[in-house]
């Protein structure tokens, strides 16, 4: 996940103080039905353990705000400023990611009464009274551990996926199962669009500065792919037919043996899908989720369309109110689209949209000074943007202009598909 611009205006002290505490709390509930062994065990190479991301963003706060602005700070432990930096290389070196999953000390517990000890103090520095520097740290901070929720969501449901009992991590709502309706297709003329976060309020540093973009005429689709139409993409040889697929998925596919979304499961004749609340039945008119960009791409092209560039995406959204399906929603899968006459539906919430545009910097972008200016500008190099957050992001964390990334071969995070073509 991406992070970091820090806020322009700061907010009040009761009010970082309220939401310091409000997503702190969060994130322990988001563990409440973790056994220890649930939260130490790592899946695979990109995730991590819950109890490392717990430990971690409690770093974050520990070495950028407490090291920094309290005199005479002692760390909780010195070792933890190896063990818990992610890829932090001016702080120092860092425990190698593949191994976080052997960080059997400390304890679970252990971690909590570092959150403790870090969180103490820093209501303290709060009460105290702060400048508008270290309040916009803490913001960021904050901001940061709402990302490591949805990817603890992430890394749950994947480590879950791997074991035979097919555990539960939370009951959901039943929901009753809707029609998405047909798929209709919205135009926009050609305009000069502003693009990217104003200067003020919250935003990441890959949001700025805002400057205009020359859209052309296009087409988006109205909503995203389901599960129906993208299984007929498979009963039509989608993932056989190699003039589908760029060069690198098509080496993907034939490596990985890709026969269908991640966590989708045959038997019988019938397909299934592992989610947050175990072995489901695919519901039809539910957004497919968990499909790379080469998938989305190959899906694209097969239904006559190509993915929205970044810009047309934003410039669809741009005016939409932040609603959908949301971590606080507590459903934790995507849902069928509620049917709107005037505009997009889906574009918040639900499923991450892959977009067709590289992750790159905007123009005039410069990082942040210091190891926070680490957190962005590094990883602009063979990563796709992704658009709208999705089931597990929190609601308050999501914005029109937020520009998500990963590699294109990934599909474990929430990512979907939405259609765009070409003025007709």
């Amino acid at each position: 996940m991406n992070s970091a611009q820090i806020q322009r205006q700061s907010s009040p002290k009761s009010e970082i103080t309220t939401r310091f505490h409000e997503v702190r709390d969060t994130t322990e509930r988001l563990c409440a039905t973790l056994s220890p062994e649930d939260c130490v065990a790592q899946s695979m190479l990109y995730a991590s353990p819950a109890k490392w991301h717990i430990a971690h963003v409690t770093w974050f706060f520990e070495t950028f705000v407490l090291a920094q602005y309290v005199s005479g700070y002692r760390p909780f432990r010195p070792q933890y400023r190896f063990m818990f930096n992610s890829y932090y290389n001016t702080v120092g070196e860092q425990h190698p990611r593949p191994q976080r999953g052997l960080l059997t000390r400390p304890s679970f517990d252990e971690v909590i009464e570092y959150r403790r000890h870090v969180d103490d103090r820093i209501t303290v520095l709060l009460e105290q009274g702060v400048d508008d520097g270290i309040t916009q740290i803490i913001e960021l901070g904050l901001h940061h551990e709402q990302q490591h929720q949805e990817l603890l969501l992430m890394d749950i449901k994947h480590l879950f996926s791997c074991n035979p009992l097919r555990p539960v991590y939370r009951q959901t709502p039943q929901r009753h199962q809707e029609n998405a309706g047909a798929l209709n297709w919205l135009s926009y003329d050609e305009a000069l669009t502003r693009l990217g976060s104003e200067d003020r309020g919250f935003a990441f540093d890959n949001e700025r500065p805002q400057h205009s973009v020359f859209v052309g005429a296009f087409e988006l689709a109205d909503r995203l792919v389901t599960n129906r139409e993208f299984r007929r993409f498979m009963q039509d040889g989608g993932y056989q037919r190699p003039q589908l697929w760029l060069s690198d998925g098509w080496d993907r596919v034939q490596a990985e043996n890709w026969q269908a979304p991640l966590y989708w499961e045959q038997h019988d004749g019938d397909w299934s899908v592992f989610t947050l609340n175990g072995m489901q039945p695919i519901a039809d008119d539910d957004p497919v989720v968990h499909v790379s960009f080469f998938e989305a791409d190959a899906y694209a092209r097969w239904a006559g369309a190509r993915l929205p560039t970044e810009a047309e995406w934003e410039r669809a959204a741009a005016g939409l109110s932040i609603a959908g399906n949301f971590m606080e929603d507590g459903i934790l899968s995507p849902c069928c689209a509620t049917v709107s006459d005037d505009h997009a539906r889906q574009m918040f919430g639900d499923t991450w949209e892959w977009t067709h545009s590289p992750y790159t910097p905007y123009p005039g972008y410069q990082p942040p000074e210091g190891a926070l200016g680490e957190y962005n500008g590094k990883f602009m190099c063979n990563q796709i943007v992704l658009r709208g957050g999705a089931c597990v992001t929190p609601r308050n964390h999501i914005r029109a202009t937020y520009r998500n990334f990963f590699q294109p071969e990934l599909r474990w995070q929430f990512g979907g598909i939405r259609l765009a073509r070409d003025a007709h």
